[in-house]
């Protein structure tokens, strides 16, 4: 897949749009973007370049999975996996795979995960990225099957395997075989680890449910980005549950970091250079017969 083409999906549908038809005051729909932090309005163009962090208050806007890789792998390094992949409907939920269309459609994807191989400062890797703009990046049973896949490549050629996630947690529509990718997806990566190949997890916002129950929270080095959301329940059913009003900054990343549970809060920008510096030092080696 192209990344440049995916890049472009999103951009081609509103070239051309306006707000206003009215000829002397029409600009582009995609021209300006407002920080859903700071609520400041910044030239788009301007926030692309800055990796979509705010300039004013640094608040890490959504990325969507193509946007990730184009920041974070090596120019035309990415080669994605398992394109073929589709959802089915196994409860018969209404709509269900009208709406996986209507997203397949919006973002060039198959499912709510890109996943693939590539280089990361000259180091082969295989990488999985989320994607929130695709049913809040819920996984579904081929979600599931497109991150283990990816591990089990990763295992085959000796190579790290990095995953970002950004979730809701399981996906609703596909009940319990939703729940199943908790566990296969640990089951690779413990084999994954068996082989003594490493994991990064790096947790984005937000990273919540199944999906921070199981395989976002397994890596050798778990890392998020600032401000990031990660949790398991919600914050009112824990309160209602603990009868106990939680701290303010409760289920953030640096709330999660202070009390051990990620190993570093990288900034987008330096998250390239870190973790391409810890798979030099981990390295044993580039991928064979790609």
């Amino acid at each position: 897949m192209a990344i440049r083409n995916l890049l472009n999906i999103n951009r081609k549908k509103t070239k051309g749009a306006i707000v206003n038809r009215d000829k002397e005051n029409s600009f582009p729909a995609d021209l300006m973007t407002k920080c859903p932090e700071c609520k400041k309005i910044h030239l788009t163009k301007e926030l692309e370049n800055n990796l979509k962090v705010c300039p004013n208050c640094d608040h890490h806007m959504k990325m969507t999975s193509a946007e990730r890789i184009a920041c974070f792998l090596d120019e035309d390094t990415f080669e994605s996996l398992d394109d073929h992949l589709q959802t089915v409907n196994p409860l018969k939920f209404p709509s269900y795979v009208e709406k996986i269309e209507v997203d397949q459609i919006k973002t060039g994807l198959n499912e709510a995960v890109l996943t693939g191989i590539g280089s990361l400062k000259g180091e082969q890797v295989v990488v999985a990225v989320m994607d929130s703009f695709f049913r809040m990046g819920s996984m579904g049973s081929v979600v599931g099957e497109k991150i283990t896949r990816a591990i089990e490549k990763a295992t085959e050629y000796q190579v790290p395997f990095i995953i970002f996630t950004a979730s809701g947690g399981a996906r609703m529509q596909e009940g319990v075989l939703s729940l199943m990718q908790m566990a296969k997806t640990s089951v690779a990566l413990k084999r994954h680890s068996e082989h003594g190949q490493l994991f990064i997890s790096v947790m984005t916002h937000p990273t919540t449910g199944g999906v921070s129950a199981s395989f976002a929270s397994l890596g050798d080095l778990n890392i998020a980005e600032p401000k990031s959301l990660i949790g398991f329940a919600g914050r009112r059913v824990i309160e209602q549950t603990v009868r106990e009003k939680l701290p303010e900054d409760f289920q953030t990343a640096e709330f999660l970091l202070e009390h051990g549970q990620l190993d570093a809060i990288f900034h987008r920008k330096e998250m390239r250079e870190k973790i391409a510096t810890i798979v030099k030092l981990h390295g044993k080696g580039g991928v064979k017969n790609v």
